[in-house]
């Protein structure tokens, strides 16, 4: 059961090293903005609206939380998506289970398949997705979506789970990593020279990093950042200006929020949810909103640092 804090500051924002003190701030305590979902995903800002939109995928919708007035509407429905991300015309860009595709909404609102197949055979369920400042879009693509009729439909996989990348001028698509046992979140350094991805079902869970190649198309030297322990479940994430990851996080009593990891792959800080948090992003005016997609309801608080300006 969530209650908000009574008192500043939040001893659901936990400080585990003093870097991660001049991230918060005394007097922000995380809100829950709806509750209602069965499982929340995704979540991506456009500020040119003052709104958020995120994925409630059981449900097969996308909602949309406007931030001035502080209602929640259905924004669409169909496709079962998942992740979802902004390219760099602004464009909506969802990892769709039903489908199985990545899927661009243009501007006009009708929607343009970007890749659903590799190599003649169909992709998996695509997962997470980020935008890239070259035009390329990057997604995972495990089974998750496709294992049950529940966040999708129930079928047998054509293709191993991997990385993939859209080439932003062609649309070529080109595999970047394999044999990850099923990349989940995924997101790039705020100079886009590293490239991390959570493998969900190492033992244990972690989280990965690769170096990006100097023209932008492939991954080199891919390594562990930050093992999840025997318990820690790693899924969607983000970074802020300054390299550190935030990370959705679980799975169980103190567990579930929000872990924030240093540059140097440190633990520094922990939000504490009552929730699992699938997926998370930075919104707001000056990017200093953290919003999170936990299962059953979406979080915020405000921080003393922005994300990194990708979406």
């Amino acid at each position: 059961m969530w209650h908000p804090s009574e008192t500043y500051p939040d001893p659901a924002v936990e400080v585990l090293d003093p870097r991660f003190a001049d991230l918060v701030l005394f007097n922000a305590a995380v809100e829950r903005l709806y509750h209602g979902t069965r499982w929340g995903e995704g979540p991506v800002w456009f500020g040119d609206h003052k709104a958020l939109v995120w994925s409630d995928i059981p449900n097969d919708r996308l909602l949309r939380y406007d931030e001035t007035s502080g209602q929640v509407t259905e924004f669409r429905r169909g496709g079962f998506a998942n992740g979802n991300t902004r390219d760099r015309q602004g464009r909506l860009i969802s990892c769709m289970h039903g489908l199985r595709a990545v899927v661009r909404t243009e501007l006009d609102g009708s929607m343009t398949v970007l890749a659903d197949r590799f190599e003649g055979r169909r992709l998996n369920s695509p997962n997470d997705v980020v935008a890239k400042s070259d035009g390329s879009i990057w997604f995972t693509d495990p089974v998750f979506g496709i294992s049950a009729h529940y966040e999708g439909g129930k079928v047998t996989p054509e293709i191993p789970p991997n990385v993939y990348r859209i080439d932003g001028e062609t649309g070529e698509l080109t595999c970047v990593i394999e044999g990850i046992d099923q990349p989940n979140g995924i997101c790039f350094s705020p100079d886009e020279r590293l490239v991390y991805i959570v493998e969900s079902r190492a033992e244990p869970r972690r989280i990965l990093v690769a170096d990006v190649t100097e023209d932008g198309t492939s991954v080199r030297n891919l390594r562990e950042f930050v093992s999840a322990g025997p318990h820690g479940a790693p899924d969607g994430f983000r970074v802020d200006e300054h390299g550190n990851l935030w990370a959705g996080w679980g799975t169980g009593e103190g567990l579930n929020g929000v872990r924030v990891f240093a540059p140097d792959g440190t633990a520094i800080g922990h939000i504490h949810l009552p929730e699992r948090c699938a997926n998370l992003c930075f919104g707001g005016r000056a990017r200093t909103r953290l919003f999170m997609a936990a299962s059953q309801s979406l979080y915020a608080l405000y921080l003393n640092v922005s994300g990194a300006p990708y979406f």
